[in-house]
């Protein structure tokens, strides 16, 4: 038996904008955009990546009133759970994510227990950490 993660949901408060950065400063691809009512639900990845799939959609997307407001103030607080992404070369990925105009909170640097990484905000405050693997 095999299994891996096919897609992982990010909760954002503009999935337009969102897709702006998941596409321009990390180079995924919109895969599939699903409307339904006034919420939607686009699919972004990467045809060099086949394991690699994000969903983007809002708070209230799918959920109850009460369930979408709780939803909305942890991603206002910049409080849900990180998303980390893997590169060949953290430092040229820094390089094109900071030239996107996202929020740096932490340049390259080397970790104690092995990567190499990096951390930005996307632009409804999620962290996104992006790492290299430590040379063999």
């Amino acid at each position: 038996m095999t299994i891996a993660l096919q897609y992982t949901n990010i909760t954002v408060s503009d999935v337009d904008e969102s897709i702006a950065f998941y596409s321009d400063a990390l180079g995924l691809e919109v895969k599939n955009d699903v409307a339904s009512g006034d919420y939607r639900w686009v699919t972004l990845g990467s045809d060099a990546q086949p394991g690699l799939g994000i969903v983007l959609s809002e708070p209230h997307a799918g959920r109850s009133q009460a369930d979408g407001d709780a939803l909305q103030e942890l991603l206002t607080k910049g409080v849900l759970p990180m998303l980390v992404f893997a590169s060949d070369d953290v430092d040229a990925t820094f390089e094109t994510v900071r030239a996107s105009g996202a929020e740096v909170l932490q340049e390259p640097m080397d970790q104690g227990w092995g990567p190499r990484d990096c951390a930005f905000r996307d632009p409804s405050g999620n962290t996104v950490r992006i790492s290299q693997a430590p040379p063999v």
